[in-house]
């Protein structure tokens, strides 16, 4: 026997075995395009994955995992299987910035267990531009639930990385103790951990500049059985998956997610590009989520009138509602917004009297209810209408019964499982009774314009109630709107209530809260801010004291959308959006700089076309020409500093 021979073919194997085993211990998928790229590992037995768009790193070995009251999946992890797969699908909704997506994914499986030999799954799906990734958890045997304490899934991100960022607000602060609600302002373009220090953590969206690149992280597909996360502060260059504070929704009700096996939880999203182009026109939180139940019927968007913004709690008389159905019927606008105190000031006997009204304009109603029960302190009524299954569908019936068409329901105030169940079955029993639902103060969708067919946008933002209360707010106003479309209003519809018309924003129009945005301004964010119904904050006086060019705009503008299509901007700068409806495509941009600006723009999408363009002239005052876009598409404009314009 060649000892020595035996010996050289025994390290050989050992070679490949040893390689074998090293190569089994990670897996990767490409995107369609192949240019974005995930690698997931189990090094030092913990779960890791990257993200690489065009070869370059985006994020560097991040840690994954989950910890559950049935086991630990952070730790001592080991590698049993992967295997790959497509995923197609073409799907329609009109509540969403692109009304028809094809999505096509490449997708990764990876299972692995811990050291009690329980299994663990993880699901990678990467289409191009945007990586969506769960858990999903079997059942062990006889184990069929468990609690999800904590995740471990985090982002590193490289050093030279900046960030834009908005803080999660502390649990049960605010009016009414009904905080967190998504209200935070932002810091943009900070150093990677620079960022003001805020042990709360920050909310989803979250925006990376990454170098060449850029990454936006979200979730999506939160139902009734998982509670929503968030970001916590970095620890280094990490950011990791937050779940909710135990003090919000009054300490009642667990921080981590309840769930039956086989379990899923929700998806989390990273869209990357080389630029913001696909940050702006993703549709990843939609892509990968499903309708939970169908239509009760073919619910009905469009425009709203919306006395409380600018004449507040006063206005909520029957008199003052009068006066802003004939505005709304004027307008051509379908709705009209009645808000909180109706319940007193107005009372259900003569609502119905404000309903038959209102139906003679050709105007429907939506109605506000306080979500709370003992969640938070909110006083304004109507409460304790939306917060037991009993009461809703009593009430429910008598708005069915009357002809309201849609609530908007407020104060919620957390993302734990309990509340998200509110959420959801609030949706579910006003989808029984053929009514549509706005959420304000409140949580970030998270892919709900798909998988609820009557919901239809939620505040989640610093938005035009804002701008009336707080000065500073105010001054950034520019600064906001131009980082929303890269944000906030990226993923999903965002209920803001603005094109505010006034001088000033009082009933009076003099005196105080002077708006310091052009009107070109104002009429750009009813592009640029996408909610299928907008509520409007243009008041009676309106109708005389504002160019009667801008009120036709108005009557104009849709809501829905059939296309978005991102042009030029920086987030905190400037921004330019095209939007089309049907065969009418509406361009519009606003200026946060602190002087103007000139851009050189390509509009391919109207070249050789005659359009209506309403601009600022050199001393801010708002106007309106003809032109026609050259055979090349190019087109220059000029705004002023907290200006902006529209082409349609």
């Amino acid at each position: 026997m060649n000892i020595t021979k035996l010996s050289k073919d025994f390290a050989v194997l050992l070679f490949f075995s040893i390689s074998f085993n090293a190569f089994a211990q990670e897996a990767e998928i490409s995107s369609p395009d192949k240019l974005l790229k995930v690698k997931v590992s189990v090094e030092n037995q913990e779960l890791k994955y990257s993200v690489f768009y065009e070869n370059r790193v985006v994020l560097e070995n991040s840690p994954l995992g989950i910890t559950t009251n049935a086991g630990d999946f952070t730790n001592k992890m080991s590698w049993k299987d992967s295997k790959t797969s497509s995923e197609n699908k073409t799907y329609k909704n009109q509540k969403i910035k692109k009304s028809e997506v094809t999505y096509s994914a490449n997708v990764l499986e990876v299972e692995t267990q811990n050291n009690e030999n329980k299994i663990l799954k993880l699901r990678f799906q990467v289409s191009n531009n945007d990586v969506a990734f769960r858990y999903e958890i079997p059942s062990w045997k006889d184990k069929l639930s468990l609690v999800v304490l904590s995740e471990k899934t985090g982002y590193t991100f490289p050093k030279h990385t900046t960030t834009f960022l908005s803080p999660m607000m502390p649990a049960m602060t605010g009016f009414g103790n009904s905080a967190p609600s998504y209200e935070s302002g932002y810091e943009a373009d900070a150093a990677l951990g620079k960022i003001s220090k805020n042990k709360e953590g920050y909310v989803f969206p979250a925006l990376f500049h990454v170098g060449k690149d850029w990454a936006m992280i979200s979730e999506t597909g939160v139902s009734s059985l998982y509670c929503a996360s968030h970001l916590s502060e970095a620890n280094g260059n990490t950011y990791s998956i937050a779940y909710p504070d135990p003090k919000q929704n009054n300490g009642f009700g667990t921080s981590g997610a309840a769930i039956s096996l086989p379990g899923i939880t929700p998806w989390r999203t990273i869209t990357v590009g080389n630029s913001l182009k696909p940050i702006v026109e993703t549709t990843i939180p939609f892509d990968v989520v499903n309708p939970l139940f169908e239509a009760s019927q073919n619910y009905q968007f469009g425009k709203s009138s919306w006395s409380w913004i600018i004449w507040q709690d006063p206005s909520m008389n029957y008199e003052d509602q009068i006066t802003f159905i004939d505005l709304a019927s004027k307008m051509n606008f379908e709705y009209i917004l009645v808000d909180a105190l109706w319940d007193v000031n107005i009372g259900k006997e003569r609502f119905k009297d404000l309903i038959a009204y209102a139906k003679s304009k050709s105007v429907d109603i939506l109605l506000w209810y306080n979500s709370n029960g003992a969640a938070n302190d909110a006083p304004m009524g109507p409460r304790n209408m939306m917060n037991t299954s009993v009461a809703r569908k009593k009430e429910m019936k008598w708005l069915k019964e009357v002809g309201v068409k849609g609530l908007k329901v407020d104060f919620f105030g957390g993302d734990k499982q309990e509340t998200i169940r509110l959420y959801e079955d609030i949706l579910s029993d006003a989808n029984d009774y053929g009514l549509s639902v706005i959420f304000h103060g409140s949580t970030l969708p998270r892919g709900w314009e798909v998988m609820y067919p009557n919901f239809v946008g939620s505040e989640a933002v610093l938005a035009s109630e804002m701008l009336v209360f707080d000065q500073n707010v105010r001054n950034s106003e520019s600064f906001y709107a131009s980082l929303h479309p890269f944000m906030r209003n990226s993923v999903g519809s965002m209920e803001f209530g603005g094109v505010v018309l006034n001088k000033y924003l009082t009933k009076s129009n003099s005196g105080e809260n002077k708006r310091l945005t052009t009107d070109a301004f104002q009429l750009a964010t009813s592009v640029l801010f996408q909610n299928p119904i907008q509520a409007f904050a243009i008041t009676p006086n309106n109708l005389t004291d504002v160019p009667a060019f801008e009120l036709d705009f108005l009557k104009k503008v849709p809501t829905t959308w059939d296309e978005t299509v991102f042009i030029d901007g920086y987030p905190g700068k400037y921004v330019v959006l095209a939007r089309r409806h049907k065969d009418q495509w509406f361009i519009a941009g606003v200026n946060a700089e602190k002087k103007s600006i000139k851009l050189k723009l390509n509009l391919n999408v109207l070249k050789s076309k005659k359009m209506d363009l309403i601009f600022d002239s050199k001393n801010n005052e708002t106007q309106t020409k003809s032109i026609q876009i050259n055979n090349s598409g190019d087109f220059e404009v000029e705004m002023p500093s907290n200006g902006g314009f529209v082409i349609h």
